[in-house]
């Protein structure tokens, strides 16, 4: 997902996890990218802004349904928009994230998540984000925090499968119990988040990426997806309505209250599509 710097601001709270329930945002927390801490982490207002793109595949499962695949990467580079970036003020501070998930859905109707796993890495090299080392640079690093994927969620396709443009996505996760690192994440009362258990959940806009660049392509469907089709080392690649194509969103990283003091807490990725630098492709 082609990286901005500034995004708009929009609210999202909401869950979709059956046993989840909903919270207002958190604000004033605050975030250290290379995790030295509570003391030299930065005062998150309410969000960090997160962009990406990510690999779709549909298989037709009999009448109008399906199953697919969803293989994505991920930046975060500022908090608010304030274009105070991470590698810039925090030496080595790449923040990056991967989502494989899986689901069903209906074409010309709605899509669920059933599973899938996200992994968050800090990676100590600047500027390797969109380059060939890993997945797109996107799973370089250490890894930070791990999350599974909850049955829910979703949005909206048109009959062939594609997201409905600038549709709301949705997606909800659970920490993996011992993953989060110590360091990074604090509750606006100065908690370390890595002693919490943490439910996550995103919201995006997604559009289709009619033309994909062939790093794109080489690095998230036929490295990171494992896809063979054309365009992984034979052929030319293309866009298959119904079968297999790219979108992208970008949004924002939020937490929330929870509903007991420091017995959960919640986090939100709003990829709202609202990035004043925002380019769309078609």
């Amino acid at each position: 997902m082609n990286f901005l710097n500034t995004l708009g601001c929009v609210a999202a709270v909401a869950m979709v996890a059956s046993a989840a329930q909903a919270a207002p945002i958190m604000n004033n927390w605050i975030f250290n990218p290379v995790g030295t801490g509570l003391v030299k982490g930065q005062k998150i207002n309410e969000y960090l802004d997160v962009n990406g793109n990510a690999f779709i595949q549909i298989k037709p499962t009999g009448g109008a349904s399906f199953s697919f695949t969803d293989h994505a990467v991920f930046n975060l580079v500022q908090a608010d928009s304030n274009g105070q970036l991470f590698p810039v003020n925090y030496k080595g501070g790449n923040i990056t994230a991967t989502l494989v998930g899986y689901g069903t859905g209906t074409f010309g109707g709605a899509f669920r998540f059933d599973g899938g796993t996200i992994k968050m890495y800090q990676n100590k090299t600047n500027g390797q984000y969109g380059t060939t080392r890993g997945y797109f640079g996107a799973n370089l690093g250490e890894v930070i925090a791990e999350f599974n994927i909850l049955v829910g969620g979703g949005g909206s396709v048109d009959a062939k499968g594609n997201p409905t443009d600038n549709g709301q996505v949705s997606v909800s996760a659970k920490t993996i119990a011992g993953t989060m690192d110590a360091g990074y994440f604090f509750d606006n009362r100065g908690v370390d988040m890595s002693t919490l258990t943490s439910t996550a959940f995103a919201f995006t806009n997604a559009n289709t990426v009619g033309k994909p660049t062939a790093r794109l392509i080489n690095e998230v469907a036929c490295q990171f997806a494992g896809y063979t089709g054309s365009g992984c080392g034979k052929g030319k690649y293309a866009n298959v309505a119904g079968d297999h194509f790219f979108i992208s969103g970008n949004g924002q990283f939020k937490f929330a209250e929870v509903p007991e003091p420091g017995s959960v807490a919640l986090f939100g990725i709003a990829l709202i599509g609202l990035g004043v630098l925002r380019r769309r492709v078609k």
